[in-house]
């Protein structure tokens, strides 16, 4: 096992905030979570064609993308319902228990256990009942609930201790293992965290994102992962933090947040680095890219990637009241 060297030791009071000097009013709020999402779902679709044979991850490094259309998978869809379900108070987890259920479509990519638990709930099954039952009643500890929530995060760019308390609630619908929670919470705080930094014209310094992500993050692998000193790249970074190769939230939200933290104003370097990285690319490139677009905005996706990346569900545009959602 590789000894992991903290970059610091978090005590129980440690606050690692943006300072905040801007109020959020609902429409600006939905259009920062809306900017998170386009560069979730252009991460994942670029990333998931790093699985079709023949196409190289080096090719990325030149600049040479793969030929459109680029599919979503269950990163995206899953975040869209998220989206879909955004409004002012609580996260509202039945509500967004039902539209996972209803709108799912297995062939997206969704683990066998996913789909299990979605046609529970589909079919009547309270999603409390359902999340806690997956993996033999120890609850899912994937990186499911952390691939979608970086928009929810961006909504809540006022206040990354809400963004944390939401974080929560939108994990525990389909993840009941502390570690699958706590990823969906670190990547909350995360997006949150740069929405904040890019309203308050402020480029934080490195290893910053990542600080406050652990302060908000329960005590758990996923937070040992955010505070592990990498001094070298990408190589380094993938070896000590994992690349998502095991599917969990510990092996794959410290490596995608790193990768969010050092190339926070540059989406084209972040989805790169999580292609050369190898792994479970998509959702790697989902997280990263849907936690730097909510710093750069939609300025900062390549325009050629958005027109490759498929229109995201019609569905969405109507359930979120922006006409602009399913392009």
């Amino acid at each position: 096992m590789i000894e992991r060297e903290s970059l610091m030791t978090l005590s129980d009071g440690i606050r690692s905030e943006v300072p905040m000097s801007f109020t959020l009013f609902p429409g600006t709020r939905r259009t920062l979570a809306l900017e998170s999402l386009a560069g979730l779902s252009v991460g994942d679709a670029l990333g998931a064609q790093y699985f079709v044979p023949g196409i190289k991850p080096a090719d990325l490094l030149d600049a040479r993308v793969p030929e459109p259309p680029w599919e979503w998978t269950d990163d995206t869809e899953q975040a869209c319902c998220l989206v879909a379900t955004l409004a002012e108070g609580d996260f509202d987890r039945d509500a967004f228990a039902a539209l996972l259920a209803d709108r799912f479509e297995p062939y997206r990519g969704y683990g066998p256990g996913a789909v299990v638990m979605l046609r529970e709930i589909r079919e009547g099954l309270p999603w409390p009942i359902a999340a806690a039952a997956a993996f033999n009643g120890q609850g899912s500890c994937g990186n499911g609930a952390a691939m979608r929530a970086a928009p929810l995060g961006a909504w809540h760019a006022d206040s990354l201790a809400h963004a944390a308390t939401q974080g929560v609630r939108a994990a525990e619908v389909t993840h009941a293992h502390p570690e699958g929670i706590a990823g969906g919470v670190a990547v909350s705080v995360a997006a949150a965290y740069a929405a904040a930094a890019r309203l308050n014209g402020h480029r934080p310094d490195p290893g910053r994102l990542l600080l406050a992500a652990a302060a908000h993050t329960a005590p758990s692998v996923v937070r040992d992962g955010l505070t592990t000193s990498v001094r070298g790249g990408v190589a380094e970074a993938a070896e000590r933090l994992g690349n998502g190769g095991q599917a969990t939230a510990q092996d794959t939200v410290p490596f995608a947040l790193w990768v969010a933290d050092r190339y926070l104003d540059d989406f084209p370097a972040a989805v790169a680095a999580c292609v050369v990285a190898g792994g479970d690319v998509d959702t790697t490139a989902a997280i990263a890219g849907g936690v730097v677009a909510a710093y750069t905005g939609l300025d900062g996706i390549p325009g050629d990637w958005l027109a490759h990346r498929e229109p995201l569900p019609a569905w969405l545009a109507a359930a979120s009241g922006d006409q602009s959602a399913g392009g």
